[in-house]
């Protein structure tokens, strides 16, 4: 929009300085004109009163102007008086002549230029008088070099047009400033979107001017009716959630009672179809939760406390309890993850960590070029290259690319990209499997150090 604006107003203002110089031009012209018109007109006044014809009708001078110019040959000023009969002209045309217009009338001098002697172009002004009662015409004819005036002409129109081109800079800056004014709205609400990307729960001003309002109303109405559905799609999730744990809570029961009867092989086979279908009613829910999260623009949450909170649960276990959990992660770092879907994400990479971790796991925290990174390595078996390219392949769980570190990643990914961020696996310093976590463009999604 400001490009289109700037180029519309520069050829605006471009065609406008154009016409303006059109017009200076012309204007300019006319002014050299009427220069030359008076003085000539001056010099001819010293010349008219001295006219006369002699017998024959020829012209004669009692007087000549006083311009030295006259007497010296080819200098570029000239006069002529002419009749049927004959001439008399100005030292100046020496064995030369004034072209004689063929026709002359009023009283008024006629302004021509007009090819002239000595290979020179004129500027000419003619008129006709009746020096005597006898009635008998004589034109009268004073010239000069249209030379110079071509010259002032041509200087005028090269310092105008350079004049001109700074006039259009100027004024383009002036644009400029005028069109950042006129768009300042509109950044406010550019800025004001990137605040409901990140909250939903935010709405736009409403002190906008008339020209922005209706959008900034569309926009809140669209807010409102996403919020509505988010709420309505948590009610589904939830009722979800509570229709199906209901069924398999019977199955269950369905299970040790087949077990009771003396059915072991059926209860097992029960046990394993409720387990799988438990698993991903578990992992759609928490995909459910992990989209409405980013969609409510909720988080970020301070990374240390909830990392805390988990290996205390972790280190009260069996195996969790035999190991050693070692924390780098800054008091000031938050995440862009809402509090509960970052203790499920942490819980699910901490608990593969330390099912498979031989004697300690380690999770790291920072931020670089404007880039929040978590890592968390163990000392177990790892994972081999090409099972960590197969894992992350799009479409394929992550708790089916080999054994072990898989149970729950599936989970972890979605969480992870709900939230704006990226997983990847690589192996650890220790020799066991290295999980990081990258999300970019911190401002953007929700980065806030604790103050």
């Amino acid at each position: 929009m400001r490009a289109r604006l700037l180029l519309g107003g520069g050829l605006a203002i471009l065609l406008a300085l154009v016409l303006a110089g059109a017009g200076l031009n012309w204007l300019f012209q006319r002014h050299i004109e009427r220069r030359e018109v008076q003085s000539l007109e001056a010099k001819a006044l010293e010349l008219l009163p001295a006219l006369r014809l002699d017998a024959v009708g020829r012209p004669l001078a009692d007087a000549q102007p006083t311009d030295g110019r006259f007497a010296r040959p080819a200098s570029g000023l000239y006069w002529q008086a002419s009749t049927s009969a004959g001439l008399i002209r100005s030292s100046s045309l020496w064995d030369q002549q004034l072209p004689v217009p063929r026709a002359v009338a009023g009283t008024n001098w006629r302004l021509r230029r007009v090819d002239g002697p000595f290979g020179h172009r004129l500027f000419v002004i003619a008129r006709a008088i009746r020096p005597d009662a006898s009635g008998r015409v004589v034109v009268v004819q004073f010239a000069t070099d249209d030379d110079a005036s071509a010259a002032t002409m041509h200087e005028f129109r090269r310092e105008a047009a350079l004049a001109l081109l700074l006039l259009w800079l100027l004024l383009m800056g002036a644009a400029a400033v005028q069109i950042a004014l006129g768009l300042a709205p509109l950044r406010r609400v550019q800025a004001q979107l990137q605040a409901l990307r990140r909250n939903s729960g935010a709405r736009l001003s409403t002190d906008h001017p008339r020209e922005v309002a209706p959008l900034v109303d569309a926009i809140n109405a669209l807010a409102d009716a996403r919020a509505a559905d988010l709420e309505r799609a948590r009610h589904r999730a939830a009722d979800l959630a509570h229709s199906l744990k209901t069924p398999l809570a019977a199955m269950a029961a369905q299970s040790r009672r087949a077990r009771a009867e003396g059915a072991p092989q059926a209860a097992a086979a029960m046990d394993s179809t409720i387990a799988m279908a438990g698993a991903a009613l578990e992992a759609e829910l928490a995909r459910a939760r992990g989209a409405l999260a980013r969609d409510a623009g909720v988080g970020p949450t301070e990374l240390l406390p909830v990392a805390e909170a988990v290996i205390a649960v972790l280190e009260r276990t069996e195996r969790g309890g035999r190991l050693v959990f070692t924390v780098e992660v800054p008091a000031a770092l938050s995440l862009p993850v809402a509090t509960a879907e970052l203790t499920e994400l942490l819980g699910a990479l901490l608990e593969n960590a330390a099912r498979h971790a031989r004697r300690a796991v380690r999770i790291r925290a920072g931020e670089a070029d404007d880039t929040l990174v978590l890592q968390i390595d163990d000392d177990g078996p790892g994972m081999a290259e090409p099972d960590m390219a197969r894992a992350l392949q799009r479409g394929r769980r992550l708790d089916e690319a080999g054994p072990g570190h898989g149970l729950g990643l599936a989970i972890v990914t979605d969480l992870v990209e709900a939230s704006g961020g990226a997983l990847t696996l690589a192996q650890a310093d220790q020799g066991g499997l290295r999980v990081l976590i990258r999300w970019s463009h911190r401002h953007d999604a929700g980065y806030r150090p604790r103050q």
